[in-house]
């Protein structure tokens, strides 16, 4: 199988990739109380990590307690999650891959309880609110360039306190800043909103704020122009994502990959994609690394790693598989995921206790 190019080395960013078999970030829960990460996580990521050279991509980690809004997910804004962080990347440097940390927000998406209990409110793009939740309150103007600099800020945290190897910008799966980019939800009449151009300023800033902060090369952008999970939904996505991407690649030419979910996935579901398709972004972005996530199974992959030089995220059955990487190499049985153990606040069961291949 070496001869396929899932499994042959690529450069992403300032790291070399011995294959292009990707962990996706995939939220666990398994943070503490006051989202700092515990053992459980150093020893979680240390397996995934087993195969040298593997790139993982941390779950969704928060830029800020106002920024958050869900329980038991670690974040980046205090020495103490700083600390615990590093004692992760640690883990996976030892084994000889490497880790880059998904920062988050979720706006709308929050739980207004939640973000109540730990003393913020609950905000959003604009007052839009998914459907069965209250509506937030729309940032104003100065509160959204705040939120830019937080974005930096966790950059700088994640990569020089906390080790990372880069950063990744959660712009996806209709959080924080897909709020912005939406035009069904962003009905902002500032700089922030009312155009194509404007609806896409808050990415743009953010990757600004983010490569000032750590380089180019360190960051990463995770994108879902189809995706219709947290009610997004965009009438046709190509032309303001065509516009994002643009922008991008004129900015930030040697940014380390863009990250996109494919449209047949719709949250946890598999759909038919129909017309519906990401050639768009690759044709601006070829032939710099692109990865690829949203129900592969070996032969997909191999076949989009083969076809369109695509890197391949694996999510579900990267949980259930920590040696992922050398099962598909070597054709073995993959363990089957058990869905009710994803989301289990700081236990090892269906987190660590998965087995490797004998």
């Amino acid at each position: 199988m070496s001869a396929n190019k899932l499994f042959q080395p690529i450069k992403v960013g300032d790291i070399q990739l011995q294959h292009r078999v990707v962990l996706a970030p995939l939220t666990r829960l398994r943070a503490n109380a006051q989202h700092v990460h515990g053992d459980l996580a150093i020893e979680y990521y240390r397996q995934r990590a087993s195969e040298p050279g593997t790139l993982l991509i941390s779950e969704g980690t928060f830029i800020s307690g106002k920024a958050g809004g869900m329980p038991n997910v670690p974040g980046i804004w205090s020495d103490e999650q700083a600390v615990a962080w590093k004692k992760v990347t640690d883990a996976v440097h030892d084994k000889g891959s490497f880790l880059y940390a998904q920062l988050w927000a979720l706006g709308r998406a929050a739980e207004p309880a939640v973000l109540a209990l730990e003393g913020h409110e609950f905000v959003g793009a604009s007052d839009i609110p998914i459907t069965d939740k209250s509506k937030p309150r729309p940032l104003t103007t100065a509160e959204v360039k705040e939120y830019v600099q937080m974005y930096g800020q966790a950059a700088a945290n994640a990569v020089k306190n906390a080790g990372f190897d880069g950063v990744e910008i959660h712009a996806a799966n209709g959080y924080f800043i897909t709020q912005f980019l939406n035009e069904n939800i962003n009905n902002r009449s500032d700089e922030y909103g009312g155009s194509i151009e404007n609806r896409a300023r808050l990415a743009l800033e953010v990757i600004d704020a983010c490569v000032k902060s750590v380089g180019a090369s360190k960051v990463g952008i995770r994108l879902s122009p189809w995706e219709q999970f947290n009610d997004m939904h965009h009438e046709n996505p190509i032309p303001q994502y065509t516009y994002l991407v643009n922008k991008i690649s004129e900015s930030h030419p040697d940014l380390a990959y863009i990250h996109v979910t494919e449209p047949r996935i719709v949250g946890y579901e598999i759909r038919d994609p129909k017309d519906m398709s990401n050639d768009f972004i690759r044709n601006i972005w070829s032939p710099r690394p692109l990865i690829s996530a949203g129900g592969y199974t070996r032969d997909l992959a191999i076949e989009w790693a083969n076809t369109k030089g695509d890197i391949i995220a694996f999510g579900r059955t990267f949980i259930s598989n920590p040696d992922l990487p050398r099962r598909l190499r070597e054709d073995i049985a993959l363990t089957p995921y058990d869905r009710s153990t994803f989301y289990i606040p700081e236990t090892a069961k269906g987190y660590t206790d998965y087995p490797f291949a004998a």
